[in-house]
């Protein structure tokens, strides 16, 4: 079983995270941030991975330390649960349609991190949850899975719309990219390592 349990307690947020790779249940998100949880709960649905996350963190100041932290964290247990990555498609691209809004996501567990974001939205909350933090969210996802992401919104109006498509885009080209394909033997890289 690909999976992973991490703890991360700082003086702003304390986190408890599992995830497994090969199962889809259970999904189960409390960060007190509720747009943030709808959103980690599509990306888990549309990625068919088990996550269960119980974060408590210092939300009168804002949702800024619990959203990123949480994006750390899941990034780590992701990593550590596809171990050395053999077997598995590496790259993952899904384009996801929101009404008007079409979110593009595309990555590569390539063990470099890197995250393009090339998304705006014109309403700056969405609930208790700044949009802005979208972005933030998605790079300590990628910096702490060590993958390449590039995230687009090619058309759109919705604040809601274009961050829900990015949320299920990544889930459906993660999932894409940690499948084992049984025609991939070792790792799916010429250095030999991911």
């Amino acid at each position: 079983m690909r999976k992973s349990e991490i703890e991360r307690n700082t003086f702003e947020t304390n986190i408890k995270l599992a995830v497994n790779l090969d199962r889809q249940e259970p999904v189960e998100i409390a960060t007190g941030v509720g747009f943030f949880d709808h959103m980690l709960t599509l990306f888990a649905r549309h990625s068919r991975i088990s996550l269960v996350v119980k974060a408590e963190g210092d939300t009168w100041v804002d949702s800024h330390h619990t959203v990123e932290d949480v994006g750390i964290v899941l990034g780590q247990a992701i990593r550590e649960a596809l171990g050395k990555k053999e077997g598995i498609n590496r790259y993952g691209t899904s384009f996801v349609p929101m009404d008007e809004t079409l979110g593009m996501a595309s990555l590569d567990l390539s063990g470099r991190s890197y995250l393009v974001f090339d998304a705006s939205f014109d309403n700056p909350k969405l609930g208790d949850f700044d949009t802005e933090l979208v972005e933030e969210f998605f790079q300590a996802l990628a910096f702490n899975l060590q993958m390449n992401l590039h995230l687009k919104i090619l058309h759109g109006k919705n604040s809601h719309h274009k961050a829900e498509s990015l949320f299920k885009a990544t889930g459906r080209a993660l999932r894409e990219a940690i499948t084992l394909n049984p025609d991939i033997q070792g790792v799916n890289s010429t250095k030999g390592i991911l």
